[in-house]
């Protein structure tokens, strides 16, 4: 019953923890190891602090360009609805020009692949207008958004 295994003798050996039984080398690396990770703690805290400040200045600046445009909007409330009524309307014209798009690259899929002239082709004929389409329908997005409860509260 009172088996003793060989391993556990090698796990579980003995510690002297006297002063006397510590060498110096052990003390000093113990220091070096303490004051390390206390400058990664101090380098941890400061990093922390410089993100607090992004963040900070990041959402200051983001409330400010909030309460410009809330400012544009409620002085030129018609503008506003008619951008929110232009993004609806260009939003549509997006829709059937994202269909004739893609049924163009339905069709000319294997002529894309196995011919450089025509990607390019494609490219040059739908990459402007779409990249365009898109930037006038987030801008008019962003401008006329909110634009039916600004009028509604008017």
């Amino acid at each position: 019953m009172s088996q003793t295994h060989p391993s556990r003798t090698a796990v579980f050996s003995q510690v002297d923890v006297s002063a006397a039984g510590v060498p110096s080398e052990s003390i000093d690396s113990d220091y070096v190891q303490t004051d390390l990770l206390r400058e990664m703690l101090a380098a941890q805290d400061r990093t922390n602090e410089i993100l607090e400040e992004l963040v900070s200045v990041m959402s200051s600046q983001q409330r400010q360009r909030k309460q410009e445009l809330h400012r544009w909007k409620n002085a030129n409330p018609q503008l506003s609805k008619s951008c929110h009524d232009a993004a609806e309307s260009l939003g549509r014209v997006q829709q059937e020009y994202l269909e004739t798009l893609t049924d163009e690259i339905n069709d000319s899929a294997d002529h894309m692949v196995d011919g450089e002239y025509f990607l390019n082709e494609f490219v040059d004929r739908f990459g402007p207008r779409l990249a365009h389409l898109n930037g006038m329908i987030q801008v008019l997005s962003h401008l006329g958004n909110n634009a039916t409860t600004l009028h509604g509260e008017s």
